[in-house]
């Protein structure tokens, strides 16, 4: 509403137009954001809504809500209305008509305050004999600023180990005593107040509060425990001299702790007179000059006396010794070297002056010195009025480091002892010992594969010498994989030991002292290296071979197989070597460290075995190795050559009479399953029939039959050759027969062969180096040759039955060539086998 407005509004109260209406109250909480609804005007007047002060809330000119400005603090608000309500008057225009509408703001208090007190510390004093139950007030109190129960203060203590409690009535706090206090046990008690409000959060605030117990007059006097209770005066006293200081104490504080000292009535008037106590200090003293030729024992019994307390009292015995003459004394004049009057004697040396005495007597009667009995090994002569003192063997530092040489003095007839003097000798250490070893053989054993740096042993020397006579360091002589540690002797492994490269080492230990010169000690160490499971079995070579025939017998070596563990015992052993193929036809011979067959070997079924073998040794766990072994298998001729062409004895073949001479009739076919020379096949006519000589010749090696002369008139008719079919085999070769049967005749009709010739030869010859020509032949060379390649072409469609046969022939003898090849190349070095 702008200032216009409100003039106006102002002017229509005035002049009694505008109604004021009845008074309205809101409530709010304090500390809240600015802008939370506190209530409304449109509940009971319609809009418009204006406020005449906006300071600290706000309204909506149509709604009529009203809203916080700011956030207000009830305790800045109202400063002086702690304990009662804090409000705050305004007036809204509600209504087109302007009317006046009082507005009653109440500022609820929350609990935004802690209590406080104004000093940190609080002291309080109560005397130490305040009765239990007993209070005192607490006129430092805590305020806190809030209102109601937010600023309703209740206090406790803490610390007070059940010494003190609070009492608080109203407004009125008090500290009340709850158990005994003894200044002279705890003089100060250090507590904590604490004040919390009644909050729903309640808050809080401590101070610390200090009580002191003031003292009563309540504890009496006590003399010291280490008060004296004896004391002695010599024959010449002196007045004033002290002859005892008494000590007492009361454990009050000020006048109540005061002290006097006095002597009790009952001593001796004797000893009123000699002696004065300070009644203050509690010092004795002669109260004369006291001289008495005989001994004197006065008993003293001394009061402390302190207000309101009965008195202490102790005694004191002082003894007064008479005057006696002095009595003979030892001047020494050291010859040997001394040091702070003690003889310094290096040891091992031989009998020695060490000193010079002389008796000095104030009496007229000369004592003697004489040595006590256990003085050995020293000794006391007469020397012209003095003594000499000496050593009466040399002396061993090692036994015995220093003597009290005690010498006595008494009078000449030894009946009456005067006294006596102590003279120390110290015997000093020479390097005469050598460092000595424990033991001079020291045995260790180690596992192999150990931990470089490992610790073996601790060798120890010690030497009888003494400083730096008797260090010792050590060194080894040959540590190889070895060191050890000079000040310790501790022997360690610097390197991981292999027991198969060295088993045992020998260790030479070396101990010196620090003399000059130095004196040495020696040790043996031996070391035994101890055997693991480091090594798998090795067979001598990664891969062997080996040629067998395909005859061997059952049980046949075929071949060794070396193997070997480098490890020692049960780790080097070998427990198994096993073949890990199924079904071949060998097996390992463990006794034997070979391979032996099992059965059978077909080298026309296989001819080679590859053999992974594993060898296994009796390590735990156990290790193993593989090996890869080849078994060739050789041929053996036991196959004999298969016809394949012709199919049968009964086979024909027809053959016009005007076949030129020199032409291929047909080809006998065979194969032989075995390979080299075993397989290479002959063929050879050694029959006929008719018996005549033949037109018809066989080429030995390819099998082709041929017409080696113009057939003639009586070459018609059916003709028989009984063939021989041989391999190369040695020495004694396989053979196979075959008929061939060949008619003559104008017509090519197919011909039928019912029965072969019966006949056949008692031995077969054995086969010609090479076929021979006939002189018809050459004669005729181009007529052979047109009928050669005439037959060619009528048999290429048996060629192309055969193929099949000649292929296999072919991979036959090709693997075989490669095989001798191979051989030849790469196992020249091979060993015959067994």
């Amino acid at each position: 509403m702008n200032w216009t407005t409100l003039q106006w509004v102002l002017l229509l109260a005035s002049a009694g137009q505008i109604q004021s209406l009845g008074k309205l109250c809101f409530t709010v909480l304090e500390e809240q954001e600015a802008g939370v609804k506190i209530g409304s005007l449109s509940r009971n007047y319609s809009a418009p809504y204006q406020l005449r002060d906006e300071t600290h809330i706000r309204v909506d000119e149509s709604t009529g809500d009203l809203f916080t400005k700011e956030r207000i603090d009830r305790e800045t608000l109202c400063p002086t209305h702690q304990d009662g309500d804090c409000t705050f008057p305004n007036t809204a225009l509600v209504g087109l008509n302007f009317d006046l509408v009082p507005i009653i703001i109440v500022v609820d208090d929350v609990n935004d305050n802690a209590p406080f007190f104004e000093r940190n510390e609080i002291h309080i004093r109560i005397p130490e004999d305040a009765l239990n139950g007993t209070g005192f007030p607490l006129d430092d109190q805590a305020q806190d600023k809030d209102t109601g129960n937010n600023g309703l203060i209740h206090y406790h203590l803490k610390g007070s180990n059940g010494f003190f409690g609070i009492k608080q009535n109203g407004y009125e706090l008090e500290l009340v005593v709850q158990r005994e206090l003894d200044r002279e046990t705890l003089e100060n008690h250090f507590l904590v107040l604490v004040a919390v409000d009644g909050g729903s959060v309640p808050l809080s605030a401590t101070a610390n509060l200090i009580v002191t117990v003031t003292d009563v007059d309540d504890n009496c006097p006590e003399f010291d425990a280490d008060s004296p209770i004896r004391a002695t005066v010599a024959g010449l006293g002196i007045k004033g001299a002290a002859v005892a200081q008494l000590k007492a104490t009361d454990k009050d504080l000020g006048q109540n702790a005061q002290i006097t000292f006095s002597f009790s009535r009952q001593i001796s008037d004797r000893a009123k007179t000699l002696f004065h106590v300070d009644g203050h200090t509690g010092l004795i003293s002669l109260a004369v000059d006291v001289q008495v030729d005989s001994s004197e024992k006065h008993m003293l019994k001394v009061l402390a006396n302190s207000p309101l307390c009965p008195p202490a009292q102790t005694q004191v015995t002082v003894d007064i010794k008479p005057l006696v003459s002095p009595e003979p004394t030892i001047k020494i004049r050291f010859v040997a070297e001394h040091k702070d009057q003690v003889i310094v004697l290096p040891e091992n040396e031989p009998p020695t002056v060490l000193a010079l005495l002389e008796i000095q007597d104030t009496s007229s009667d000369k004592g003697t010195l004489s040595l006590e009995a256990d003085s050995m090994p020293f000794s006391l002569k007469p020397q012209a009025g003095s003594y000499l003192l000496s050593t009466s063997k040399p002396l061993d530092f090692e036994m015995r480091r220093e003597y009290d040489v005690t010498v006595v003095i008494s009078d000449p007839h030894g009946t009456r002892l005067h006294g006596r003097k102590v003279i120390k000798v110290v015997v000093e250490d020479v390097n005469d010992n050598a460092p000595k070893f424990d033991q001079t053989l020291y045995e260790k054993d180690i596992k192999e594969n150990n931990t470089p740096g490992m610790f073996l042993l601790k060798v120890q020397a010690t030497d009888a010498d003494a400083d730096q006579f008797g260090k010792v360091k050590y060194r080894l002589t040959n540590g190889g994989p070895f060191s050890i540690h000079e000040e310790t002797g501790v022997i360690s492994v610097a390197e991981s030991l292999d027991r198969e490269q060295q088993e045992t080492y020998i260790l030479t230990v070396l101990a010196r002292d620090g003399g000059d010169p130095s004196q040495d000690g020696l040790a043996v160490v031996s070391v035994n290296v101890l055997d693991l499971n480091d090594n798998p079995p090795a067979f001598s070579t990664p891969h062997f071979y080996f040629f067998v025939p395909e005859s061997l017998p059952r049980l046949s070596q075929v071949g060794k197989i070396p193997v070997s563990d480098a490890d020692d015992g049960d780790n080097g052993r070998i427990m198994d070597v096993r073949i890990l193929n199924e079904k071949v036809p060998f097996a390992i011979d463990l006794a034997q460290g070979s391979l032996r067959s099992t059965d059978e070997v077909d080298r026309e079924k296989q001819d080679r075995y590859e053999l992974l073998v594993v060898a296994v040794d009796g390590g735990r766990p156990a290790l193993s190795t593989t090996v890869k072994i080849t078994v060739f298998v050789e041929d053996v001729n036991d196959n004999q050559p298969k016809v394949l062409l012709p199919s049968s004895n009964l086979s024909c073949l027809t053959i016009s009479p005007a076949t030129k001479a020199g032409s291929m009739i047909t080809k006998i076919y065979a194969i032989d399953e075995d390979s080299g020379m075993n397989s290479d096949i002959t063929y050879q006519i050694v029959a006929s029939e008719p018996a005549l000589q033949s037109p018809f010749q066989i080429d030995q090696h390819s099998g082709n039959i041929t017409l080696v002369q113009r057939l003639s008139g009586e070459d018609y008719g059916m003709h028989h050759l009984f063939v021989v079919v041989r391999d190369g085999g040695k020495p004694d070769p396989l053979q196979t027969t075959v008929w061939v049967n060949l008619l003559v005749n104008e017509t090519l009709e197919k011909c039928q062969v019912s029965a072969v010739p019966e006949y056949l030869p008692a031995t077969l010859p054995p086969p010609k180096p090479l076929p021979v020509k006939d002189c018809r032949g050459e004669s005729n060379a181009w007529l052979v040759l047109l009928c050669g390649l005439g037959l060619m072409i009528v048999s290429g469609g048996v060629l192309l039955v055969l193929a099949v046969v000649f292929i296999k022939h072919k991979h036959t003898k090709r693997k075989v060539k490669k095989k001798n090849a191979w051989e030849t190349e790469n196992f020249g070095e091979l060993k015959p086998l067994n």
